[in-house]
């Protein structure tokens, strides 16, 4: 039997563990994983930091492949202990996990390699931030150097609200140490999309591509949070993927290589699509969440073996249904604020067969579903059209309620599958 152990505890994680566990003789295992995990996995009581507790976890189950969902683990060096240990595992060391654990890093070595991105400088004190912005007559957007669980950038619209971000950040520490270094850069304009990838050293197989909501609310207003919803295949223009993987995927990989920061595993670019082309707006080292919930639905064939390919030197044979996916993210109340915790859920049980519900925040208590964290659950919806995975999607979420939940009432709106045509050639996804 293949073991395989998946670190983490929310939506991207149930989606893998859901994918990982299609197909007979595989045993999956999730470290800490929740209660919609545990119903295709067994839960291990570890949290995804106790990365010596996972190792040792890992190797006394005898686990064949250990895939990991969050960024936290990968920058504190999870690879390199499983690695020591003689243990497969999917992800970046901590020394290439910096392309997402430090945007100064990320800025720099993508100026350096000439990849396309918005301009940008580096601070370290608040005093000369704070100068900056006020002699700057151009938006701009401000970002903690380090981790935020993806809350740490503030898209400004006027010196004011990039002083007080930089001050937010830097002297309030509203994200902790993630924010003791910020980087400005300018406000790029266009549509967004998730473009990912399965990177080892200089060689890259692309995912399907997505688009991420990240804004609390309609219309892309409010503050951004770590991803209000998501579809696939995100409607490119022509030939958009294609230039993202020779301009940027592709070049970025290599220039890791060059850095002495070999990449396994994936690589997500969180791309503007400007009038000059796709620019970088961020690297994360992992998969996306929400892009992971829609993105696994449509792959064809075995995901494990794909990435037991990837860290065997095989190549990874990926094929994609030609099908659309959205996502919905329902909220607890006052997130990315504070929000409370341990409300009572109704609904999942009611929700259609041909609707995918993946659990990001929930718990049990007293025997009861009940939320534990500010995104709850993924509600998921597929179909042969864009209209119809959305539609699916929201008659999912129809199903379910709780006290003060929020939700975005626009996913998939702009986009239509048909304004990108997407097929597989040799593993390779093209847009045409």
């Amino acid at each position: 039997m293949l073991k395989v152990l998946v670190v983490g505890s929310g939506g991207r994680e149930h989606a893998l563990a859901w994918r990982l566990a299609q197909g007979a003789g595989i045993q999956v295992y999730a470290a800490p994983g929740n209660p919609g995990i545990a119903s295709v996995a067994q839960c291990l009581p570890i949290p995804a930091s106790d990365i010596l507790g996972l190792a040792g976890a890992a190797a006394d189950l005898g686990v064949d492949l250990t895939v990991v969902g969050p960024e936290a683990p990968l920058a504190a060096g999870i690879t390199d202990a499983f690695t020591a240990r003689g243990l497969r595992i999917i992800g970046p060391t901590a020394a290439a996990a910096q392309i997402e654990a430090s945007k100064a890093f990320a800025k720099t070595l993508m100026r350096k390699r000439h990849i396309p991105s918005a301009e940008f400088a580096v601070f370290d004190t608040p005093a000369d931030a704070v100068a900056f912005v006020r002699g700057r007559d151009t938006p701009v957007v401000v970002k903690a150097d380090g981790l935020a669980a993806g809350k740490g950038v503030v898209v400004a619209r006027t010196a004011e609200e990039a002083e007080a971000a930089v001050i937010d950040l830097m002297v309030r520490r509203t994200h902790g140490a993630a924010g003791m270094r910020v980087v400005i850069e300018e406000r790029l304009e266009g549509e967004e999309a998730s473009v990912l990838a399965l990177v080892r050293g200089e060689r890259v197989w692309p995912l399907m591509p997505a688009r991420d909501y990240k804004r609390a609310r309609d219309g892309d207003t409010g503050p951004n949070t770590g991803g209000m919803g998501a579809i696939a295949p995100a409607p490119l223009p022509p030939r958009a993927l294609e230039r993202a993987m020779d301009e940027i995927v592709e070049p970025v990989a290599a220039a890791m290589a060059r850095e002495g920061r070999p990449y396994t595993g994936v690589l997500y670019a969180g791309l503007m699509l400007t009038d000059q082309g796709p620019k970088v707006l961020e690297f994360n080292c992992r998969f996306g969440d929400p892009e992971a919930q829609v993105i696994l639905p449509l792959l064809e064939g075995s995901l494990i073996g794909a990435l037991l390919d990837l860290v065997g030197g095989g190549q990874p044979a990926l094929r994609w249904t030609g099908s659309a996916a959205a996502c919905v993210v329902l909220a607890s109340p006052g997130y990315p604020d504070r929000y409370r915790t341990g409300i009572p859920i109704t609904g999942p049980r009611d929700v259609p067969e041909d609707v995918l519900l993946f659990h990001a925040g929930t718990a049990m208590a007293d025997g009861e579903l009940v939320t534990a964290g500010g995104r709850v659950l993924n509600v998921v919806g597929t179909g042969p059209t864009m209209e119809d995975a959305v539609a699916r999607a929201y008659r999912g979420v129809a199903c379910i309620s709780f006290e003060g939940m929020h939700f975005r009432t626009d996913i998939g709106v702009k986009g239509d599958v048909r304004s990108s045509t997407l097929v597989a050639v040799s593993g390779e996804v093209t847009a045409s």
